[in-house]
């Protein structure tokens, strides 16, 4: 990261971070104030924590909020020369100065109804030439002739010098105009993600009953292969993509998140064969309530997963609901607090259903508290 510590810095999750930047953002563009009146912002986190996943997010939640499409050039530096910043000269019409062309990165709408985010990412592990034009991009918006419309908001992310990544330091100076942020892993925030974005039903239920194994980054070892967001996503996408079948795909699965995790990942695979007809409970007939604790969050997890695929079909979600009444009351209320994250405003929906408003009637007042 830096010679500047980073452990007297707020620290958020990514819904945290999503909500402060998005408050600020939005009040500004909705005020018609000039975006370059709140600072830039400087991300860090450790390696896969989803520092890009929360600048995609927060782009979706500033549309919203202020009804402007909302762009996302995702730049990573550690790829990038400082020509690809400044662009390449070349003579002007009489041949008497040099001109830079202008980098595609530049080439931004910059009308009224769009909002430009440039994210910088790994800009503490991009050579110090790299840095130099990057950080005038972030704190003046500008590098060499060429300017950032108004309309853009600059965020840049890197790894900190304790998680053991490639990093350059930043000088005090410069930290000193950035608005700094540690993103940090949390399950319930990364669980919300996952089920509006299809993550697999193995992976949610795994990771339900072992929150803690979200995140297995230790900069005390030498791993190549470790649990983050980013490596169980690319999991998911394996399952979701190429086979359910665990025993099938174990091999990759292993290159992504390690043989130890992934040996757990496969006992924990053979849970569902023993699991109720997912499509039965949803159809409405008599199906058994599993007795251990994990086959219980297997099912939980399978059951988000086929109410997120037929969301539209109300019927099959009140059929299942009713199922819900005869879960423990603690994964009841979990499965209830899942499907409302299956998309905005989707609890409306539930609203809407007999059967969400019975299990309300009984298992509502749990609701507040369960954590999130």
């Amino acid at each position: 990261m830096a010679n500047v510590k980073s452990n007297n810095v707020p620290t958020m999750d990514v819904d945290g971070l999503i909500e402060n930047l998005c408050l600020a953002y939005s009040k500004i563009i909705n005020g018609n104030l000039p975006i370059k009146a709140f600072p830039s912002v400087m991300l860090w986190g450790a390696p896969g924590v989803g520092k890009s996943q929360a600048i995609r997010q927060m782009a979706k939640e500033i549309e919203l909020q202020t009804g402007k499409k909302t762009v996302v050039t995702d730049v990573r530096l550690l790829l990038f020369n400082p020509i690809d910043l400044r662009g390449i000269p070349t003579a002007n019409v009489d041949k008497t100065l040099s001109i830079w062309l202008k980098p595609q990165i530049f080439q931004m709408d910059d009308s009224e109804d769009v909002v430009n985010i440039l994210f910088l990412d790994e800009i503490s592990a991009a050579p110090q030439s790299v840095q130099a034009a990057a950080y005038q991009i972030t704190l003046d918006r500008v590098v060499g002739e060429h300017k950032l419309p108004d309309n853009c908001i600059v965020i840049a992310a890197g790894n900190r010098i304790t998680d053991k990544s490639v990093a350059y330091k930043m000088p005090k100076a410069l930290a000193n105009r950035l608005l700094h942020v540690n993103v940090e892993s949390s399950f319930f925030s990364w669980k919300r993600w996952a089920i509006a974005n299809g993550i697999n039903k193995k992976v949610l239920g795994f990771l339900s009953f072992q929150k803690n194994y979200l995140m297995g980054f230790d900069t005390s070892n030498d791993d190549l292969a470790f649990a983050t967001p980013r490596s169980w996503e690319m999991v998911s996408n394996i399952l979701n993509n190429v086979s359910d079948d665990v025993n099938k795909v174990y091999g990759s699965i292993a290159g992504l998140v390690g043989e130890d995790m992934a040996i757990e990942f496969r006992a924990w695979d053979r849970l569902y064969s023993d699991l109720p007809k997912i499509e039965d409970i949803f159809e409405g007939k008599d199906c058994k309530i599993p007795t251990n604790l994990d086959a219980v969050y297997a099912l939980t997890s399978s059951m988000v997963s086929y109410a997120r695929e037929h969301k539209k079909q109300m019927d099959k979600i009140a059929n299942s609901i009713r199922y819900a009444q005869k879960l423990p009351p603690d994964f009841s209320v979990m499965l209830l607090k899942d499907y409302m994250a299956i998309e905005k405003g989707y609890k409306e929906k539930l609203l809407s259903l007999p059967e969400f408003s019975r299990w309300l009637s009984t298992k509502g007042r749990l609701l507040n508290d369960f954590r999130r």
